[in-house]
């Protein structure tokens, strides 16, 4: 049952990662074409949030139960993430603010270890070294570095805002580990959570993008995928349905079944899809290093996972607002669990 929990999670995992991965792919045409980043951003947070609004009516229960959890979703996992990489990118090389954002998983386990006092393995922190490591060379950060403290800064936000998704999209699991049976003690429906931190992510972006001042009329046009004519609309579908809701719902809910380690690092395989998905689809060509360290990135995960106990031996010491620590015995294999994170546009 713990094998098919984690496969399961696993493949939702990678699902999420190739949605997230495709937004760029999607997106870029729309910016050349003359649509603010920005906008594209809040064209794609609105649009999913107007797509899941029945969801949220259905868990309207969550507004009176975790207004709080709602809340720190859609600022951080949805408005912050988004907002902090592209102001980043405006001062700094796409390549580094991506590589500073996927510190993230670094973060989530110093998070782990510290602040919950939970067990981290060694396995499980070499494979974030290698993936961040990795990373680096997908990126090719050395290909135009800058070092504008604002960027650099804007671009750590966004890695927080990344370990406050990790965090709050896991709320309620150690209830349910712990075999907490109370309704309130149950862990909130995540599909909810995504729904509702749409909402409140679209509200913050639109009164940070402007959306009012934005040229709609590219929108009914085509613009130029390498080379070929696509019908802008149908790109803006594809970053709404595929690259926000999907990516979101697989990600979120993957949550359940994997290891902060497995979910932190699958997630780095964003950056390594959204390369090769550029190469094919816009012909921006992977070079050497940049294959060698998707490489390099796939081996990180492929540890972690390796890392992942076959089943938990019990719940373990509880994070800050937990009430307390756990009941039960612990394992030096056990670890939190924490969902993939996020990805930027």
């Amino acid at each position: 049952m713990h094998v098919a929990r984690g496969r399961n999670g696993l493949g939702l995992a990678l699902v999420s990662a190739f949605a997230f991965g495709g937004s760029g792919v999607a997106a870029k045409p729309l910016i050349e074409a003359g649509v603010d980043p920005l906008h594209v951003v809040w064209l794609r947070v609105a649009g999913a949030a107007l797509v899941m609004l029945p969801v949220a009516w259905r868990h309207r229960a969550l507004v009176r139960g975790r207004p709080v959890l709602l809340i720190g979703f859609g600022l951080l996992a949805v408005a912050g993430v988004q907002a902090c990489y592209f102001a980043a990118i405006s001062r700094i090389p796409v390549g580094v603010a991506l590589l500073v954002e996927y510190l993230a998983p670094a973060l989530v386990l110093g998070w782990v270890r510290f602040v919950q006092r939970r067990h981290v393995t060694r396995r499980a922190a070499v494979g974030v070294v290698l993936a961040v490591g990795g990373l680096a060379c997908v990126v090719e950060v050395w290909a135009g570095l800058s070092f504008d403290a604002v960027g650099l800064l804007l671009a750590l936000g966004a890695a927080c805002c990344q370990v406050g998704y990790f965090v709050l999209s896991d709320q309620g699991s150690q209830d349910r580990r712990s075999g907490a049976t109370t309704p309130d003690a149950q862990p909130p429906n995540p599909v909810g959570v995504i729904a509702y931190g749409l909402l409140i992510g679209a509200i913050v972006l639109t009164a940070v993008a402007r959306p009012w001042h934005m040229d709609w009329s590219v929108l009914g046009g085509g613009v130029a995928m390498d080379g070929t004519d696509v019908p802008a609309w149908a790109l803006l579908v594809w970053i709404v349905l595929v690259a926000t809701v999907l990516a979101y719902a697989s990600g979120v809910v993957s949550v359940r079944l994997l290891s902060p380690a497995v979910a932190g690092v699958v997630a780095c395989l964003e950056a390594v899809i959204a390369t090769v998905l550029a190469w094919v689809m816009l012909g921006e060509h992977l070079s050497a290093p940049q294959l060698i360290g998707g490489a390099v990135v796939l081996a990180g995960s492929l540890i972690a996972q390796s890392a992942t106990p076959a089943t938990p031996s019990g719940p373990v010491a509880s994070g800050p607002g937990d009430g307390g620590a756990a009941g039960g015995s612990t394992d030096s294999a056990t670890e939190a669990r924490l969902p993939a994170g996020p990805a930027t546009p």
